[in-house]
């Protein structure tokens, strides 16, 4: 009974539980460059953080610009008359008053100057997290089309093995090689396999940092569309120097901090004139009515903000010597990077005239020797090794070419666009 229980389920569970079927993937979208960079200036929220800090900044303008509000008093309460010869009259008290704190116009014009300031800094904070934004998109989405290359000949490489192969084990099985070049043959497939695999990998980790970049969503299906053969005919580094010292975000938002921090010590120092406040007020009592004004002005004898302006003084000097260390840090990441962008286009200068057609006329000699039987398989494997080899320091050159270009960019040497 207990057999016939399970049979019967089991025949009936394919029944009973309905297939499942995978969802098909979504159709590729096709990604440009400029595509990649404009979904990363909508999407990506280090862009959407500066902007955030920008606004923060515009709103302490308003802040600043806006008067100190007045004070109003409103007391009530009942007079009781004491056991004296001349006692009070007994009744309702009531008191009334306003005070309003009079702005010095050089410290509210000082004040508002620092924070004006401080809005300038933000937006140039924000245009250098839109230059690495840019900049870190640019590169991810060249690595995926590195990546791509790589996979191209990976599989090239796998379909020479394979026929290799296919070719040695019609050889052994005729009796004409040995089963040792077959052996060898198979390894061969297995490593171009591998390598195969590998590359794939590091495609799909490409992808992954593209979408990252550009914050697309996790199930869109990117297809990156471009060139790694970009390549451009750069000016001479004293020009490159002096366009980036002159240019980049980084360098006016330090002025801008200096200038912050010089009207803030202005600021300080106007603080130090005493702020008067007006007062009105007008009292009702059972027996009699009056009303005064004054003025309230605070002395400034222990406290003359000493603390605070050599606060800010210190303030300028660290601003002054963060300056200065960007100016050392651009000059040499546009030293670097034009150097760097040079050794590359000789790269790929050199690999494409001479080094690669070197190496794919001796995969095609030894390919054609192994044919009539004069060389043996290492012979081919190794040639097309070396070719392997050579397309692999082309790629990785073309790369580090782009990525000198992206630097450039970024640092303000390059504008925007330079791309066909």
């Amino acid at each position: 009974m207990k057999l016939f229980t399970l049979t019967t389920l089991a025949l009936l569970l394919p029944c009973a539980v309905p297939a499942q079927t995978s969802t098909p993937p979504p159709p590729p979208q096709v990604l440009t460059l400029e595509d990649a960079i404009a979904m990363a200036e909508h999407n990506s929220p280090r862009l959407h953080s500066a902007a955030a800090i920008t606004a923060r900044a515009d709103a302490a303008t308003l802040t600043a610009r806006a008067y100190t509000n007045p004070s109003v008093e409103v007391y009530a309460g009942h007079q009781y008359a004491r056991p004296i010869a001349t006692p009070g009259v007994p009744g309702l008290l009531q008191h009334y008053a306003a005070y309003q704190p009079i702005e010095i116009p050089s410290e509210r014009r000082a004040r508002l100057h620092a924070a004006q300031l401080a809005a300038i800094s933000s937006r140039q904070g924000e245009a250098g997290v839109a230059r690495s934004v840019a900049a870190e998109v640019e590169r991810t989405f060249y690595d995926v089309l590195r990546r791509r290359e790589e996979i191209e000949q990976a599989r090239e490489n796998l379909q020479l093995v394979e026929d290799l192969r296919h070719r040695v084990e019609v050889e052994v099985t005729v009796g004409e090689k040995g089963r040792l070049e077959l052996t060898r043959a198979e390894a061969e497939q297995a490593r171009a396999g591998f390598a195969l695999r590998s590359t794939q990998l590091e495609l799909s980790n490409a992808i992954a940092l593209l979408r990252v970049a550009i914050a697309a969503p996790a199930d869109s299906n990117l297809d990156p569309r471009g060139s790694l053969e970009d390549r451009l005919h750069l000016p001479p580094l004293t020009e490159l120097r002096e366009l980036v010292l002159n240019t980049h975000p980084a360098i006016a938002k330090s002025q801008a901090d200096i200038q912050t921090a010089e009207a803030a010590l202005e600021h300080e120092r106007k603080l130090r004139i005493p702020r008067p406040t007006i007062f009105a007020e007008f009292e009702n009592q059972p027996d009699l009515r009056y009303w005064r004004t004054g003025v309230t002005v605070p002395l400034p004898l222990w406290d003359r903000r000493r603390g605070q302006i050599s606060e800010s003084k210190a303030t300028i000097l660290q601003t002054q010597a963060e300056l200065e260390a960007h100016r050392l840090e651009l000059i040499s990441a546009v030293e670097r990077a034009f150097e760097q962008y040079q050794l590359a286009d000789q790269q790929v200068t050199s690999l494409q005239s001479g080094e690669l057609h070197a190496a794919e006329s001796a995969v095609d000699a030894a390919k054609a020797a192994y044919r009539f039987g004069e060389r043996g398989i290492v012979e081919v494997l190794d040639a097309q090794r070396v070719l392997q080899s050579v397309r692999g320091d082309l790629l990785d050159a073309q790369y580090a070419r782009q990525s000198a270009l992206i630097d450039l960019e970024e640092l303000g040497a390059v504008a925007p666009g330079r791309r066909p």
